[in-house]
């Protein structure tokens, strides 16, 4: 019966190959979304076992964040930041669970995850979320959340403005576009919680320093930063 699954599995394969979203090489049977060689290239930033890292420096002086860090490095020929590309223009979500599956297997079990309550995403406006069909944060914090156990919230923060891409935005640009934008839905659900925000990719931080100052304006409420890749670009 197995001999049977395989060879259909192989014809497969061979009629509608799977490929690797980093690199392009065809998948083999044992692999998932992600080619063994990428799932080692990939360089680990490893900044959740690295204090006062550059992307908690991002924060410094912004907001209170209280750890940060990021998977991998975002660079021009990346393969990360290919496997972002296709999760967010080219409809593979489940690019986005898988790598942070990763993510989160590498955070579990470390300080960076010490007293965290909740895994928040960063929202996408209802108007984007519709053409896209899915959040590529929530995917990403789905992921990090089957790794550690850790729950995930998508009502908790609301996009209430719709906003232009970040993309080749100067710093002070980014902050401008992003300031404000964004709403607490439950003030009190998240009372004395300390809260995970996750993104795609961290530039300027902007986006995330929007996020967090909404959710600090509940009581007593930590904020921490994850995000699959730091861009050096």
């Amino acid at each position: 019966m197995n001999y049977l699954y395989d060879l259909w599995d192989d014809l497969i394969s061979l009629l509608f190959p799977r490929l690797c979203h980093g690199c392009g090489n065809q998948l083999l049977r044992n692999e998932k979304v992600i080619c063994t060689e990428c799932f080692v290239v990939i360089p680990r930033t490893n900044f959740h076992l690295i204090p006062d890292n550059p992307v908690e420096k991002l924060f410094w002086g912004r907001c209170p964040v209280e750890r940060a860090a990021a998977f991998s490095y975002y660079t021009r020929d990346s393969r990360i930041r290919r496997m972002i590309h296709h999760l967010k223009y080219n409809g593979a979500a489940e690019t986005g669970t898988e790598l942070g599956r990763i993510y989160g297997n590498s955070l579990k079990n470390t300080v960076f995850l010490d007293g965290i309550d909740l895994i928040v995403p960063v929202p996408l406006h209802p108007s984007k979320l519709r053409r896209r069909g899915y959040n590529q944060s929530e995917l990403i914090s789905k992921g990090i959340s089957e790794s550690t156990g850790i729950p995930v919230s998508t009502d908790i923060l609301k996009r209430i403005t719709v906003t232009s891409t970040q993309t080749r935005k100067s710093r002070y640009d980014r902050w401008i576009n992003v300031n404000d934008i964004f709403r607490i839905n439950d003030r009190e659900g998240i009372e004395g919680k300390h809260i995970l925000i996750v993104d795609d990719v961290i530039t300027t931080g902007s986006t995330i320093e929007a996020c967090a100052s909404e959710i600090l304006k509940a009581d007593h409420v930590k904020v921490s930063v994850a995000a699959l890749a730091y861009s050096v670009i």
